[in-house]
């Protein structure tokens, strides 16, 4: 008798591809995906073992729900996509038997909304369910081992490491970059409108280099749309028409393109986040700022790939780095993902 994994996720960017890379290099007949909404659930595919709560209705949550208590009852393994479906925390909460097979892939907000979550009255009763599940957890999922110890410390958490890059968009994309003849110097801020991403900062940092050939690009499609409204409007205000905000969401092979015609890419994020970017970015051979307190600084060191502190920021210098390629190249690849995966199911 085969094995059953369930898999719990929201329709986010990451989950399509994931579902047609399991779908096209595993058996397929023992993954089934319990899906909730969420902004890519358009390109997914479908099938009897894809089910999508697609209404918001009351009865038609309950009903998702409760299948989804029963499939988690009879499935071998779980496989939490993000733990931030606060009603699969609930059920968690008053089924911890389950726990011991669930597998938790740790996406960063998950877990950071313990130290940037408001701390309101909502926030402290989420956290009582969140702590005794995460405690409770079999097995935590990512590549980033600081992430690990920041669950252990914050949630006391038990479960075993998994190491593993999970998504598609964290390996190696092989591109044909053209030559940039161009004279302006494309800057990427950040990679979204979440706040974290601390991009008012950074536009001050580049206020010195205003009446330089610089062109400012903000990746604002998604998350906190009141923070974005507020980046364009201060970055409007330093730059004018050198700062330019992107508002809608880019088709995955045209953001690529996009990526490849930046030079420096300056990512202040106060929490580990951005890694599709900064991972695609690096591969590029692109001169990539990161800050050094964060979880994916001490990845990237150990791997002895080029990088550098948001705080040094001084200059508009483009570095270019072969040797980041070859190592990105090497770690994150569709052949390390395939024997992650493996291991995983």
């Amino acid at each position: 008798m085969s094995k059953q994994i369930l898999h719990i996720a929201s329709s986010e960017k990451f989950i399509p591809p994931f579902i047609n890379f399991v779908k096209e290099n595993f058996n397929f007949d023992e993954h089934e995906f319990s899906l909730t909404r969420g902004m890519a659930q358009d390109n997914l595919i479908h099938g009897k073992n894809i089910k999508l709560l697609s209404e918001k209705t009351s009865s038609a949550k309950l009903k998702h729900y409760i299948q989804v208590l029963v499939r988690m009852h009879q499935a071998d393994k779980i496989i939490l996509h993000s733990l931030a479906d606060h009603t699969i925390i609930k059920i968690l909460f008053f089924t911890p038997w389950l726990l011991k097979k669930c597998y938790w892939a740790i996406w960063g907000g998950d877990l950071y909304v313990y130290r940037f979550g408001k701390r309101n009255h909502k926030w402290r009763v989420r956290e009582f369910f969140r702590r005794s599940v995460i405690k409770k957890m079999g097995h935590l999922v990512t590549y980033i081992k600081g992430d690990i110890d920041l669950a252990r410390e914050w949630y006391g958490a038990q479960g075993e490491y998994y190491e593993c890059i999970m998504y598609l968009s964290n390996i190696y994309k092989e591109l044909d970059i053209s030559k940039n003849d161009s004279s302006t110097i494309n800057i990427q801020l950040g990679n979204s409108a979440n706040s974290t991403n601390n991009h008012v900062e950074i536009l001050e940092k580049l206020l010195p280099f205003k009446n330089k050939n610089i062109r400012i690009y903000a990746p604002l499609s998604y998350s906190d749309q009141s923070h974005a409204k507020k980046v364009i409007k201060i970055g409007k205000e330093l730059f004018g028409d050198k700062f330019v905000p992107l508002t809608e969401f880019m088709p995955f092979e045209d953001y690529l393109k996009f990526l490849e015609k930046i030079d420096i890419a300056i990512f202040n994020n106060s929490r580990q986040q951005a890694l599709g970017n900064i991972i695609t970015l690096l591969g590029l051979g692109k001169t990539v700022y990161i800050r050094s307190d964060t979880t994916q600084w001490p990845l990237f060191k150990a791997k002895e790939i080029e990088i550098y502190d948001v705080k040094d920021f001084n200059s508009l210098v483009n570095h270019h780095h072969p040797d980041n390629i070859d190592k990105i190249k090497k770690y994150f690849s569709k052949e390390t993902l395939l024997n992650q995966l493996s291991e995983l199911f």
